[in-house]
């Protein structure tokens, strides 16, 4: 059977969390055979970790949000520059679909191609449908989402949704087949700490004096890498020394898969992208939502994996070190329930996403539109009809 190389356009805003799949995607519809081209925005184009040959297209992309119509204005004469310019971009690359990410600079490529007739997608990371996704899903000939819950979501679009999972790094989705680290009785207990760019702080006050509270039986045994703001980290790094607690410190780890493999505990934030993570490599989590993270994402993103006994969660204002401290005895007292947890985490992962996402894009241009992983009505939460806002 011959391979029929297309043209694909993805398009994603300029963070990591819509970047990362964005990135996952291309790598497999170019190892397909297809040419794949990224509209983002200045920061996504600097974003590290974009495959080679990736070409990335920068395009305006204006905010519509707050009071002042001013900004309204200034947002709206962006997105309609960005929109020509995507418009020119389709003309001469000639895409067979479109896949927008959600963010801002995903809104004029998603909007330029409903304009020129060319079919499209929305892929949504977290567990609530973002406010860009929730104004295209309309428009869009498929929404493919990471979880079966998926909030904000409205149950009329539930015919053309599909639950695909999040796409993730090759070098983490390598992990998944490696069983989880041996942990013991009188064994180290390795703890991974991380915290983004927004919430590490929080972590850097609370986990080091979490972790002294431990019983000894516990405490003695660990063994700490931890993510932290350069502003904070002397002064996590005397509170450890404080505690005698052996600890690993850096405002960055360009290893974290490495990292990760060797953890038998996370504790950090719960962004789609860590989540995505955990699950596929099968790793016990604490997870402290974002408190500020739009529609409290963050917090709907933890669910699955709280249900499904993978993962403790507490919320920013309930992170103490005494709640810190309580929840990891729970986990970690007895090495069958933290190794429990560790496979509960796991059973949450979608390890096929990008080859399932790939497949529904691959789908356009070809008839009938390819059924993936349909999600029902009854999948979808309660309530969610008419939400869409």
């Amino acid at each position: 059977m011959t391979q029929v190389s297309r043209h694909y356009v993805l398009a994603a805003g300029g963070t990591g969390g819509h970047l990362i799949p964005a990135f996952a995607l291309a790598v497999e519809l170019e190892r397909r055979g297809h040419h794949v081209a990224l509209v983002t925005d200045v920061r996504g184009a600097a974003i590290p970790g974009r495959p080679e040959g990736l070409t990335a297209h920068v395009l305006p992309a204006g905010r519509l949000q707050g009071k002042n119509p001013i900004n309204w204005v200034k947002g709206l004469m962006a997105i309609m520059e960005g929109r020509r310019m995507a418009l020119r971009l389709y003309e001469s690359f000639q895409p067979s679909a479109v896949i927008g990410f959600g963010g801002y600079p995903a809104l004029p490529a998603l909007l330029a191609a409903k304009s020129a007739g060319i079919p499209s997608l929305i892929h949504e990371q977290n567990a609530v449908l973002g406010r860009v996704n929730r104004f295209l899903a309309k428009g869009v000939n498929a929404i493919a989402t990471a979880s079966a819950e998926t909030d904000r979501l409205d149950a009329k679009y539930a015919e053309k949704t599909h639950v695909i999972g999040n796409p993730v790094r090759e070098e983490v989705l390598r992990l998944r087949d490696q069983p989880f680290p041996p942990f013991t009785e009188d064994g180290l207990l390795r703890v991974l700490v991380t915290g983004g760019s927004q919430g590490a702080r929080v972590l850097s006050e609370v986990v080091p004096d979490g972790l002294a509270m431990l019983p000894p039986s516990l405490r003695t045994r660990l063994q700490v890498i931890q993510q932290c703001r350069a502003e904070d980290i002397d002064a996590v790094r005397t509170r450890y020394a404080s505690h005698d607690i052996p600890a690993e410190l850096a405002t960055y780890f360009e290893d974290m898969a490495t990292r990760l493999a060797d953890a038998h505990l996370f504790i950090g934030r719960s962004g789609a992208s860590t989540i995505a993570e955990l699950t596929a490599v099968g790793r016990p989590a604490i997870l402290v939502p974002l408190p500020i993270a739009t529609d409290d994402h963050q917090a709907a993103n933890a669910r699955e994996m709280v249900v499904a006994g993978g993962a403790r969660s507490i919320r920013q204002e309930k992170f103490t070190a005494v709640e810190l401290a309580k929840q990891i005895q729970a986990l970690a007292q007895r090495p069958e329930t933290l190794a429990n947890a560790a496979h509960a985490a796991w059973n949450c992962g979608h390890p096929n996403a990008a080859a399932d996402l790939a497949d529904l894009v691959e789908s356009f241009g070809a008839e009938p539109l390819m059924d993936v992983i349909k999600v029902d009505s009854a999948a979808l939460p309660a309530g969610a009809k008419g939400q869409l806002a």
